[in-house]
């Protein structure tokens, strides 16, 4: 298939051309580079011996993005393009609502006028609010606690209802987990620009010396040691089930859980970073941060069933390849 992914030289979405490319598939990717790099383009190349066709756009100017449409056959639409940190999520709503909900909006609009009726959404496990794990598909979705996960509830309503109206517009709503680590080869990974809002990145930025030490956002909740606990997924396994997701997608809406069905907490990571790569990383714990949750992991076996689709790679595989890429990225 011609697949376009938006957001395609992020992080998610970089890993996820990749292995659309190992597919055979022919990708196309829109990124406006506001949280990624042209290089990545560059890297991808290096991997795959592919160079994917690419167009710097705003998945929200509509005017822009439509040619895409008109230019190429596309036969499915991966959307990642959004803004992605909860914490910040909660000091800057409007941004996120109008950035990550308009995106979708202008997205679906012309993938029905085009006539382009496969449509894998990244969704998150924040829609889920604070429930008890493991979370399930079939769970009603409760108020999200931070703006970041709103934004995805209110995109698979939009999705949801757009299926509704357009019956051969298939949706595939995927609501993945934490993904950490990086490619094999090093070249592509997790690399945000400035202080990074995720855990895996600012671990590294302590460990390679660029941030001073590592803040743990609160050690009083329930779990196994105070910290929060989260499913934590490689990146690689997360890109993979994209592309059985798009693969597999023939009609409906259909809804999917992304992780590996374990829980780690935040020091169990530190301390397995530690271990793993025999390097020290300074930490302090601070107050919790607002939007958190105690725990937070899957329950994975719809996509095993019905995608043929499981996370393969544990805890000590991303620590090793997330710092693998830290160190080639120095």
């Amino acid at each position: 298939m011609k697949i376009l992914v938006t957001g395609g030289l992020g992080y998610i979405g970089s890993h996820t051309v990749v292995e659309l490319i190992n597919n055979n598939h022919q990708v196309i990717i829109v990124d406006n580079l506001i949280n990624s790099n042209l290089e990545v383009l560059n890297k991808i190349n290096k991997i795959t011996a592919n160079n994917p066709i690419f167009y710097e756009i705003d998945v929200t100017n509509e005017e822009k993005l439509e040619p895409v449409f008109r230019e190429q056959k596309i036969d499915g639409v991966i959307h990642f393009a959004g803004l992605k940190a909860v914490g910040e999520s909660v000091l800057k709503p409007l941004d996120y609502y109008y950035n990550n909900v308009l995106s979708t909006i202008v997205l679906a609009r012309i993938c029905v006028k085009y006539k382009v009726n496969k449509f894998v959404f990244s969704s998150s496990a924040t829609v889920y609010g604070d429930q008890p794990s493991p979370l399930r598909e079939d769970m009603e979705l409760m108020k999200t606690t931070n703006p970041y996960g709103e934004t995805k509830a209110i995109s698979e309503r939009i999705l949801t209802d757009t299926n509704y109206a357009n019956k051969d517009f298939a949706v595939s709503l995927l609501r993945y987990f934490n993904p950490i680590g990086a490619h094999g080869s090093g070249l592509i990974g997790e690399n945000p620009k400035g202080i990074p809002n995720n855990l895996m990145p600012y671990i590294t930025k302590v460990a390679s010396g660029v941030l001073e030490k590592l803040k743990i956002y609160g050690n009083d909740y329930d779990t196994v040691d105070g910290t929060g606990v989260r499913d934590y997924i490689h990146v690689v396994d997360l890109a993979k089930g994209h592309v059985k997701a798009i693969e597999n997608l023939h009609s409906g809406v259909n809804i999917y859980n992304l992780g590996t069905g374990r829980g780690t907490s935040v020091l169990e990571l530190v301390n397995t970073f530690i271990k793993i790569n025999n390097i020290n990383v300074p930490y302090e714990i601070v107050e919790r941060r607002q939007g958190d949750i105690a725990t937070c992991y899957a329950d994975p076996s719809k996509a095993e069933k019905e995608l043929g689709w499981t996370a393969t790679m544990g805890i000590e595989d991303m620590v090793r390849d997330a710092w693998r890429f830290e160190r080639n990225n120095i």
